[in-house]
């Protein structure tokens, strides 16, 4: 059973191939090869793409069709895609899947480019910047240590520095997805944890309630009070 809201965990299953872009008015089908998760695929699945969530139009023997909408060819780096082009594929999280990486929505909130590669030990360190029009969406939430997604590759965040970030991957990551073909100046897309975007929102939202019982009367004191988030605050709402 597939969970509601097709999540993903930014662990890619298989890297496929692009076998056509057909170029539409205002969007593009892609025409993809894959193995792997073609075992169980049907109609209407969601499959991340580059990490990117598209939902299958088409299914043949080895390969799928999807369509990419103009907000989604604005926003990642499906856009770039050519025929014989590889992406990263992962089918959406199922109830009885394990989380190995970070729930992963799909949704990117943008590009980064790749400024820099340097190999540490038996690792890669990748360096990125954050394309300017879109680090309203994302700096913010860039957090050392943190979760993110590049190109639907759940990473950790080992360093952030003024509109980029750094990410270490090792050798498997670089081996099983498409991460080893990335070059400088190469665009990846990005998604932010998800988690992030709700702490800040119930942060947003207790301040708003806390500014509106202050005008109906509640006290200053009771109001700090209330907006005390910390810790113990954020387990109970669950996090």
């Amino acid at each position: 059973m597939k969970v509601g809201g097709n999540l993903f965990t930014g662990i890619v299953e298989e890297v496929g191939k692009v076998l056509s872009v057909n170029q539409g008015p205002n969007s593009i089908s892609l025409n993809i090869q894959a193995e792997k998760i073609m075992d169980d695929i049907k109609l209407g699945d969601s499959i991340s793409t580059n990490g990117v969530c598209l939902t299958v139009s088409k299914v043949g023997t080895n390969n799928f069709v999807a369509d990419v909408m103009p907000e989604t060819l604005r926003r990642s780096n499906l856009r770039y895609l050519t025929t014989n082009s590889w992406v990263n594929l992962e089918r959406a999280l199922r109830l009885s899947d394990r989380l190995g990486g970070h729930f992963v929505s799909g949704h990117v909130d943008g590009v980064a480019k790749v400024i820099s590669r340097k190999h540490e030990g038996n690792a890669e360190i990748f360096n990125f910047q954050v394309v300017e029009e879109n680090e309203r969406n994302i700096q913010k939430y860039l957090v050392e240590k943190g979760s993110i997604a590049v190109d639907g590759i759940s990473l950790t965040i080992v360093a952030c520095e003024g509109d980029g970030f750094s990410v270490s991957i090792v050798p498997h990551s670089k081996e099983n997805t498409i991460l080893e073909t990335r070059q400088v100046g190469n665009y990846v897309n990005i998604e932010v944890d998800i988690i992030g975007k709700y702490v800040e929102k119930l942060l947003f939202q207790e301040k708003q309630d806390n500014g509106s019982a202050s005008t109906t009367g509640t006290s200053d004191k009771k109001a700090k009070i209330d907006s005390k988030i910390d810790i113990n605050r954020l387990r109970e709402l669950g996090y």
